[in-house]
């Protein structure tokens, strides 16, 4: 019984314990950047880098003449995953043949909140040392936190590894952002409904800022966390048709850090 009674008196925290979960990291180990664009910028993310994603999801970007960001843990390569196959090594050539950035998931697709910074930390230097060793002379710029929202310690370990660290939010990076926690707007979560894409691209577009659009597997019956290749399709339409340049997460960060850069230059 006393078990039991312990067990009811902890629920009422739950909600705040999730609460606390999901924004404490967003307080600590900030890393800022302005960003002052004349034109929006969006990018295409891929998480854990499943096959559908290059051959579905990469030929609609690269038929516009766009390129996507794939954020893989290649501890997992060729393995089943909810969200299907995981890309092969062979994946990762192609993906890079074709302009698409390949970013970095941690090895063992560590859990961001779950997982002790050290081990976390760990992870990625393994990762790193894999891509190396895959594709020699590449290297990871931009990275994805797996599965959670990060801890705090864990935003600190990996904030010393990348140019950027991508999380989810629902939400565009405009006036000023984290690069140590880049908001996303992960596609699933709008059940294939384009009314909520299109306001989210017209947001973007006032505010002249950087959306990150996110999802993982690209197929006719997605898994919970991936979208239709017609959805997907369509997203990339709206986001073309939106007057925004479609770059990868690399890339659009050089042009925020560029833009920023030439108003100094200018005033100077």
């Amino acid at each position: 019984m006393q078990a039991q009674s312990a067990t009811k008196s902890s629920a009422p925290w739950d909600p705040l314990r999730r609460y606390v979960a999901r924004n404490s990291a967003r307080i600590f180990y900030r890393r800022p950047q302005a960003i002052r664009l004349e034109k929006p910028i969006v990018s295409f993310t891929f998480d854990d880098f499943p096959r559908t994603a290059l051959h579905t999801g990469g030929s609609i970007l690269n038929k516009r003449g766009f390129a996507g960001t794939y954020y893989v843990a290649l501890g997992l390569l060729g393995q089943d995953s909810p969200s299907g196959e995981i890309a092969g090594t062979q994946d990762l050539h192609d993906a890079i043949s074709h302009g698409h950035e390949i970013g970095c998931h941690t090895f063992a697709h560590n859990h961001s909140w779950d997982t002790d910074a050290r081990i976390f930390e760990d992870s990625l230097v393994r990762n790193s040392a894999k891509l190396a060793e895959i594709l020699p002379g590449t290297h990871f710029r931009s990275f994805s936190y797996p599965i959670a929202s990060p801890s705090p310690s864990v935003k600190r370990a990996t904030a010393r590894h990348f140019d950027s660290c991508r999380e989810g939010g629902q939400t565009i990076n405009a006036g000023s952002t984290d690069l140590n926690q880049l908001a996303a707007y992960f596609l699933e979560k709008v059940n294939g409904d384009l009314e909520p894409i299109k306001t989210i691209l017209e947001r973007n577009q006032r505010e002249c800022g950087w959306l990150i659009f996110a999802t993982h597997d690209v197929v006719p019956d997605p898994s919970p966390y991936g979208c239709t290749p017609k959805f997907f399709e369509a997203v990339v339409a709206a986001a073309s048709e939106s007057g925004a340049r479609v770059l990868t997460v690399a890339a659009a960060l050089d042009s925020i850090r560029n833009a920023i850069r030439n108003t100094i230059q200018e005033r100077a």
